[in-house]
């Protein structure tokens, strides 16, 4: 006779384990200790095994899904409950499989989904990816995704992170940075991808959102015309900024490397006695060492600048953490106090001294492959990487003297600066 909830609220505990047997191999262990226990009892290759379900309860009046989706979770069913939970253990041995062994296998599942989740996953592919990866780049994304994807779906399991969930993300950054957005987008595509690879994820959420976000903008970085320099180093010589910030912004007019480049420069980089600047590979953008070729002018500065800082490791150490090197923002204020940067200007930024020389340095008929050598820009073509990186040197001193005394010569008042002669081909 099937099992009713009046006979097991009504069952007594004896002196041993007795049995109330509902139907379909279900029944209800009834121990001295009180606990009333479901089993499930069946047949696999001939053999009797006995699966434990959970503990009997009763129903509670207007108890919500959820809270009984919580009580089930911890093993504690009501008799219809028991009679679905044997129903679907009778399913998997009607297939030769034991409940026990799903059950396991599904425990461990749900552990190793908990283990991987999109910030493990994340940090793993960054991981695998850093070799590739100059030391500026690595640290963009590091600090992007800490910043902006971590904190809201770096501890979901990432089999759980969705397209909308991914879209809410990159729609908050789209607000603040455009740009940002895109390169997370790119980024967080390419970590469900490497999940996809190694089996712990079934495909790439982000694929969908394709058109989602707005396209940014490109923003160019504006370089000075010919008459903008002459006011911009006058000006700069009568700033009352820090003497190592206006000899940064002259050695990044003078060197035209990146504004990083430059702020994180040290002085073990540097030999003033072959004019030379050797940038580390781990510092530049392309992941090469590169050769920056000092010009007299240069030579001057730097010489002024190591009785500044020359005791301590950076070029320009930060006044107000010394252990580190200056930070972009203090050579854009800078430039904004000079009515250079900002609202109601030309809208310059340190960044633009390098668009400043590759316009005038073609103007003055340089080759472009000695003026895109000396910009560090990456070279397309592999068979001439290497070859481009021992070559032009000698040539590109001589320009980086030139491009030295040009500016020099429009600082005093030159109307007509002479245009370097192209070598011949």
């Amino acid at each position: 006779m099937p099992l009713t909830d009046t006979r097991i609220r009504t069952a007594k505990p004896g002196a041993s384990s007795r049995k109330l047997t509902d139907a379909g191999g279900l029944y209800l262990e009834v121990r001295p200790s009180g606990s009333k226990l479901w089993r499930y009892r069946y047949r696999i290759g001939g053999k009797e095994n006995v699966f434990a379900l959970g503990e009997y309860t009763q129903a509670k009046a207007g108890e919500t899904k959820v809270q009984a989706s919580k009580r089930m979770a911890g093993a504690c069913l009501t008799l219809m409950e028991a009679r679905t939970e044997r129903d679907r253990a009778r399913a998997l041995v009607k297939q030769g499989i034991h409940p026990s062994h799903n059950r396991q296998a599904q425990q461990a599942a749900r552990v190793s989904e908990n283990a991987n989740t999109f910030e493990a996953i994340s940090r793993e592919w960054i991981a695998q990816q850093r070799g590739n990866w100059s030391a500026y780049y690595l640290r963009q994304v590091e600090s992007f995704m800490q910043a902006d994807v971590y904190p809201y779906a770096g501890s979901l399991p990432i089999r759980q992170v969705n397209a909308a969930k991914m879209l809410e993300i990159l729609q908050r950054v789209e607000k603040r940075a455009p740009s940002v957005a895109a390169l997370l987008r790119q980024w967080c595509s390419a970590v469900f991808r490497y999940a996809v690879a190694t089996l712990r994820a079934e495909a790439d959420p982000v694929a969908a959102l394709k058109g989602a976000l707005s396209k940014p903008k490109v923003q160019h970085h504006k370089p000075l015309s010919r008459a903008d320099i002459p006011r911009f180093l006058k000006t700069l010589d009568n700033t009352q900024a820090f003497r190592t910030t206006t000899i940064a912004l002259k050695l990044l007019l003078l060197t035209f490397v990146r504004p990083g480049e430059l702020r994180a420069a040290e002085w073990a980089e540097f030999d003033l006695d072959r004019a030379e600047w050797r940038i580390p590979a781990e510092r530049m953008k392309m992941g090469d060492e590169h050769i920056v070729p000092l010009s007299t002018e240069a030579l001057g500065l730097l010489r002024e600048l190591h009785t500044l800082t020359g005791g301590q490791r950076w070029l320009f150490p930060n006044y107000r953490r010394p252990a580190t090197c200056m930070t972009n923002t203090t050579l854009n204020r800078a430039l904004e106090r000079m009515s250079f940067n900002g609202k109601d200007t030309i809208g310059f930024s340190a960044h633009g001294f390098r668009a400043t020389a590759s316009t005038m340095l073609n103007e003055m008929g340089f080759r472009p492959d000695i003026i895109e050598r000396q910009l560090a820009h990456a070279e397309r073509d592999i068979s001439r990487k290497s070859y481009n990186r021992a070559q032009y040197l000698g040539e590109r001193r001589q320009m980086m003297q030139a491009w030295a005394d040009h500016l020099d010569a429009l600082a005093k008042g030159a109307d007509i600066v002479p245009i370097h002669a192209r070598p011949a081909a």
